[in-house]
Parts: structure tokens; C-alpha cells; sequence
């Protein structure tokens, strides 16, 4: 199963910080993941409405939504992160 992580106004919006999940046939990438878990909720569905503000990590490397992925990632789901 993939370890999916939710960070910040992410995991306020869905209700957990992390979860694990079965990748169902087909999702091979970040974008195709993302689809199903819009399907899952409306709490799913704000927290990915806006991909522009959704910054994504397999294995703790920053990726792309085309990203292929496995059942075996972790995947994490963040905000932008500015410092200062």
C-alpha cells in the first residue's frame, strides 16, 4: 500500500495527516491518484480543487503530477513552504 501524507491546510481540509491506500487499477501517476481521492469526499475535493497551490513529494523528492507512481511510495501533499 502507499503511505499518502497530508500536511498543513491539506490534512485540515481531508481530516487526517496520513493514511495508507491501494492504489486502484489504472492510477499509475500523481494526477490519476489525485483524481480518485477528489472522488472520495468533499474534503478531498477542496483540498485538491487548486493544484496551483499543492506542492507533491514521492519518496521525499519534489514531483511533478505526471510523476509515475507504486504502491509502494510515499506520497506527500503540501502548501507552498516560503520562509523568511
Amino acid at each position: 500500500m502507499a503511505q499518502l501524507l497530508y500536511f498543513s491546510w491539506v490534512r485540515e481540509r481531508i481530516g487526517k495527516s496520513e493514511e495508507q491506500f491501494d492504489l486502484p487499477d489504472g492510477v499509475q501517476d500523481v494526477a490519476a491518484l489525485i483524481e480518485v481521492l477528489r472522488e472520495r469526499d468533499n474534503g478531498y475535493a477542496t483540498a485538491f480543487e487548486d493544484l496551483s497551490r499543492i506542492r507533491i513529494a514521492v519518496g521525499q523528492s519534489h514531483v511533478g503530477t505526471d510523476h509515475t507512481i507504486s504502491d509502494t511510495d510515499e506520497i506527500a501533499f503540501f502548501p507552498p513552504v516560503t520562509g523568511g
